[in-house]
């Protein structure tokens, strides 16, 4: 027999976490329904009253998925970032994507004037918010990758991606001068982020997109690793700088674009999960802590989610709001405990 070592402990700890907060967390909502209930639901079992099963199979299962794939994504996303920028401020909206998403966004319903489209019709929709943002995230990423062409140092790239993300919001902010107080209205309840409203249609898709992005992620973790100490010294390990980097800028464009486009931008995630995941792990290693941030994020996004929708209240508080709240503090109070981060 092997001894288990600490971080699989904390592995197992962090696995039976998640599992538990998630049945919790489809188990909150306005509708009161007993836990056992709920249980029953999950496992396709006839309750006592057949609108519990629909309730939580059609809108809080759906809605307790995306939560999963939105704390994973954007931890792994900013992971990715910070190592590829040495920086532990970067994370994955650096690169400008969350902006062009939300250019996009405004451009379908601030600026739908101005191009033609019937908002009432087609913006209004999950899909032409989806569609709009993916665009919008697709034209920033392309211009990124082709400046990755043209620029050698890898910080030169952080600075452009900041630049697009200045340059996206000035075109916001004049379209936003221009738009009527109900279009403005609309755009804000999208800044805000949602993590409902989804179908099992827009979720596979999501799904499909973001296994897509964690494949390449997966492809990248040695040269991850080697690049913690330097590019001149993942250089020497034959490790090709160029085709690592491009490959990290693909991968959380991907993760980053899927989850801006179909959830909205939401903050502290990306940034402060890895620095967490960190000082529980205390290691560097990326084949550790791609699944550590993965679940990790997991399980803040949940929390976050169900302080969010006000257990037994017709009201949900934005999830932009209490995942700064709620995770900003412990970022800070650990930080200053541990003097450190690893």
């Amino acid at each position: 027999m092997y001894p288990i070592k600490s971080y699989q402990k904390t592995f197992i700890v962090l696995s039976i976490s998640l599992v538990l907060i998630f049945i919790l967390n489809v188990s909150l909502g306005s509708v009161f329904i007993p836990f056992k209930q709920t249980l029953l639901a999950l496992l396709n079992e006839n309750t006592q009253n057949d609108a519990w099963k629909t309730i939580i199979l059609n809108y809080r299962l759906p809605k307790a998925i995306t939560a999963i794939l939105v704390g994973s994504g954007l931890s792994i996303s900013g992971l990715l970032m910070q190592t590829l920028f040495r920086n532990p401020l970067a994370g994955p909206f650096v690169l400008g994507i969350s902006s062009g998403a939300s250019l996009g966004v405004a451009i379908l319903i601030l600026g739908a004037s101005f191009i033609g489209v019937n908002n009432t019709a087609f913006a209004y929709t999950n899909w032409g918010l989806a569609i709009a943002a993916s665009l919008g995230a697709f034209l920033v990423l392309s211009a990124v990758l082709l400046a990755a062409i043209k620029v050698r140092n890898t910080m030169s790239i952080l600075i452009i991606g900041l630049m697009f993300g200045s340059l996206t919001a000035a075109v916001i902010s004049v379209l936003a001068y221009f738009s009527s107080a109900s279009q403005l209205q609309q755009y804000l309840f999208w800044s805000f982020g949602s993590l409902g409203n989804l179908t099992w249609h827009e979720i596979t898709t999501f799904f499909v997109i973001f296994l897509i992005g964690l494949l390449l992620v997966v492809f990248i973790i040695k040269p991850l690793n080697s690049l913690l100490l330097g590019e001149n010294y993942a250089k020497s390990l034959g490790v090709n700088i160029k085709l690592t980097r491009n490959i990290t800028l693909i991968a959380t464009s991907l993760l980053t674009g899927v989850i801006t486009a179909f959830s909205g931008p939401i903050a502290f995630i990306g940034l402060a999960v890895p620095h967490l995941t960190k000082l529980l792990f205390k290691t560097s290693n990326h084949k550790t802590l791609i699944p550590a941030v993965a679940i990790s994020g997991a399980i803040i996004m949940l929390i976050c989610d169900s302080i969010a929708q006000l257990p037994n209240s017709e009201y949900t508080l934005p999830i932009n709001a209490i995942t700064s709240l709620f995770g900003a503090p412990i970022i800070i109070w650990l930080l200053i405990r541990k003097r450190k981060i690893y």
